[in-house]
């Protein structure tokens, strides 16, 4: 099924002329990015934007939202005062179904324990005019992929992955609820304009490696935040010589190194997708308009003149990675990981191997790792680790259960979780996890933050292609090398694994019985959402209150986080999940997972009220009922990983009114302005020594807030010494407003109001 269709053509039937605009006006030729980027703006640019610095209104294609994040979006929006989403939108339910014992019984507990929100999600969807994917349709990106993305469009998604559509030639971007919020409103949508960072990809891959293998190499360069403020477009024979699901997969895990999203040319490859996928039709319109759908050719004829930054690989050299443990961007050649493993005493008997996820669950991916499982009856060998695949969709599913790829699996003892997101977010009830013991896991997933797939801290979890993960689970060891390795057989023969082969795509083509869409009604006024008050998992939005046109003083210090400190310490996932549509009540797991600096503990900070140690959602609840506003204090890269705007929501909800930090991860500093916070940097970084267990802090200029004009803290002591530091910040007019009113939704149901 074709969906959008007219919207594709109307902006395929202007994007020659806008892009021919805006080459003129730059007088240069383009990169794909600026041609997408130029071709979405709210109103015609009049000038160069500059990168990295302008604020920018573009007005994308659509909006898509998984089920975590979509309660607390569409709750802002059932605020907004509109009757109906502006642009297409989506809802996915991918993210409340626990894995545990296998699809069928997961689902159906799943439906059971969150019908409420599942039906909440439904009603809203229909009465808003938005598409509804059931639980058990697919992962999000995955669904996207094969349903909504298309070569030159924009969409922004509530989830930090969104980025995957940029395997289809997408500028897909993961945002908080507030941000989909205004883009369901009809508002424009704000954004800084990237920097470019251009991926050259000369060779092709053989053998072992796989498109996963890119990205992974990728992270180890530029590191979980080398991609802030930036788009990665990725060109060259290697990129033209890779399927669309593998152009998918390494824009998907770009996430991980913090850039605003990744792309790709418009190519055959993505032709042939959309083809296999049902869309012809668009196909056919990309195919119009080819030349206009990647850069000009003089860009990548020489790229640095053209990019922020250039980084070339060759594939024909490429080497399959394993990244890890605790952060995605620790990347080994395979070659390397029997001495860094030995050197940094890892564990190297592999307990689970995990396949699939909204980054590597395609019919290409999973084909590739089942011509590894074929040879463990060929070869006579026994799979050593517990195996696990979870497909992205219920399309892949059905297909590759119609092609024999799950009997397969099934004779190697392989589980088959849910169309869900699972274990990759925390939601996997595993055995044994809460002894908390030394561990290894590989999965094809795109983060392994402690404690992220199991809520094990000692759980060591190491990324890699599907292929990789199902050779090492078949050895068992973390050290075993498919590419030179051999393994001993159940007969006591020495066997060696052959390199995987697989199909792009189905060569029987796609099926599936019940995709799992149900579309909304044609007119939603009759419809009821119905929230009950009394509800633990759902809970209607109350409006923050507006700034009080005073300095902050008097604010107690929370806490000073020590170290990497993601979204999934600010507000966890896992069990939490089922929260998500209360406020009140998920604001209990708030922080709890970041590291106290003067105690080197998790959720166990001092209560400036009674001298006491205690939880910090606790501490907080107690300054709140005190009056008493209070200041968190980080360290580099805050609030990296997941969108979830949870992690700007809960601090805003129980009376924290600053964050300070090294530096921010861009979607969370963004959550955090338009929840009416403030979100401060430290001008000097090494002020964050500063910072001492007992202080009260004072934010003085904010009579004076505006753009570029830093403010000043004041640090009181606890010895009675102050110190003053400068504290920066990256709020242009819009955004000071957004803080003054108290949050940004609060303006849009002001202006509603106004003209109605």
């Amino acid at each position: 099924m074709a969906f959008d269709l007219d919207l594709i053509k109307k902006v395929y039937s202007e994007f020659e002329q806008k892009v021919n605009d805006v080459r003129q006006l730059l007088g240069r030729p383009l990169t794909f990015t600026e041609k997408i980027l130029y071709a979405h703006l709210t109103n015609p640019a009049t000038r160069a934007y500059d990168r990295g610095v302008d604020y920018v209104d573009f007005a994308p294609d659509r909006v898509a939202m998984q089920d975590a994040t979509a309660q607390m979006a569409l709750l802002q929006f059932m605020q907004a005062g509109r009757s109906k989403v502006a642009v297409p939108s989506t809802v996915h339910c991918d993210h409340l179904i626990m894995a545990e014992t296998g699809a069928e019984a997961d689902l159906r507990q799943a439906k059971t324990e969150s019908k409420e929100v599942f039906d909440f999600l439904a009603s809203v969807s229909n009465k808003y005019g938005i598409g509804f994917w059931k639980p058990g349709a697919g992962i999000i990106h995955q669904v996207v992929l094969e349903n909504y993305a298309f070569p030159g469009g924009m969409m922004i998604g509530t989830d930090s992955h969104t980025v995957n559509a940029g395997g289809l030639g997408m500028v897909a971007i993961g945002v908080g609820g507030a941000d989909a919020c205004d883009v369901m409103a009809g508002l424009p949508w704000e954004l800084k304009m990237p920097k470019l960072i251009g991926v050259k990809l000369t060779g092709k891959l053989n053998g072992w490696t796989a498109p996963k293998d890119v990205i992974l190499k990728v992270a180890g360069i530029l590191t979980v935040k080398g991609g802030t403020g930036c788009i990665v477009e990725y060109f060259g024979e290697g990129a033209t010589s890779m399927s669309c699901t593998g152009k998918g997969t390494i824009c998907n895990m770009g996430a991980e190194i913090g850039a605003t999203t990744s792309t790709f040319g418009y190519d055959d490859s993505m032709s042939r997708y959309l083809k296999a996928t049902g869309r012809e039709e668009i196909a056919a319109a990309a195919d119009a308009i080819a030349q206009h759908l990647t850069a000009d050719p003089e860009v990548y004829a020489n790229p640095e003149q053209y990019f922020d930054q250039l980084i070339e690989i060759n594939l024909d050299e490429l080497e399959p990675h394993l990244n890890g443990p605790f952060t995605p961007d620790l990347a080994t050649p395979i070659s390397k990981m029997k001495e860094v493993a030995a050197a940094n005493d890892w564990p190297t008997k592999i307990e689970v191997g995990l396949i699939g996820s909204c980054t590597n669950s395609s019919y290409e991916d999973i084909s590739r790792a089942v011509s590894l499982a074929k040879q463990v009856n060929e070869k006579g060998l026994k799979t050593k680790a517990e195996f696990t695949i979870t497909p992205g969709s219920e399309q892949v599913r059905y297909t590759i259960e119609r092609d024999g790829f799950l009997d397969t699996f099934d004779k190697i003892g392989a589980t088959v979780f849910a169309n869900a997101c699972g274990p990759c977010i925390g939601m996997w009830n595993r055995v044994g996890a809460e002894k908390k013991e030394k561990n290894t896991i590989v999965h094809s997933f795109n983060r392994n933050f402690a404690k992220r797939a199991d809520g094990n801290p000692n759980t060591y979890a190491f990324v890699a292609s599907p292929e990789v993960v199902t050779a090492l689970a078949i050895a068992g060891d973390l050290t075993f090398n498919p590419l030179t390795d051999t393994l001993i057989n159940e007969k006591g023969e020495t066997v060696k694994l052959d390199p995987p082969t697989g199909e792009e795509l189905p060569s029987r083509g796609f099926a599936v019985d019940d995709p799992g869409f149900q579309a909304p009604a044609a007119d939603g006024s009759g419809v009821q959402v119905i929230v009950d008050p009394a509800s633990k998992r759902l809970q209607l939005l109350d409006p923050f209150a507006p700034w009080e046109g005073t300095d902050l003083k008097g604010l107690k210090l929370l806490i000073k986080a020590k170290g990497k400190c993601t979204t999934d310490h600010i507000s966890m996932a896992g069990p939490w999940l089922k929260f998500r549509g209360h406020l009140d009540n998920i604001s209990n797991n708030m922080l709890i997972g970041a590291v106290n600096f003067f105690n080197d503990k998790t959720d166990n900070i001092k209560n400036q009220l009674t001298g006491e140690y205690g939880p910090v959602p606790a501490t907080q609840r107690a300054y709140k009922a005190a009056g008493i506003g209070s200041i968190v204090v980080g360290d580099e890269n805050y609030g990296e990983g997941s969108s979830r705007e949870h992690a700007a929501m809960e601090p805003r909800h129980l009376g924290v009114r600053v964050v300070l930090v090294k530096s921010f991860a861009r979607i969370h500093e963004t959550n955090l302005k338009k929840q009416g916070m403030l979100a401060l940097t430290f001008a000097d970084k090494d002020d964050y020594e500063k910072i001492q267990e007992d202080d009260v802090v004072d934010i003085m200029g904010l009579t004076g807030f505006a753009p570029g004009k830093p403010l000043t803290l004041v640090l009181h002591h606890s010895d009675g010494t102050t110190d003053n530091i400068q504290a920066n910040h990256t709020y242009n007019d819009q955004q000071i407003e957004w803080f003054k009113a108290g949050g940004a939704l609060n303006i849009i149901r002001r202006e509603f109001a106004a003209n109605n």
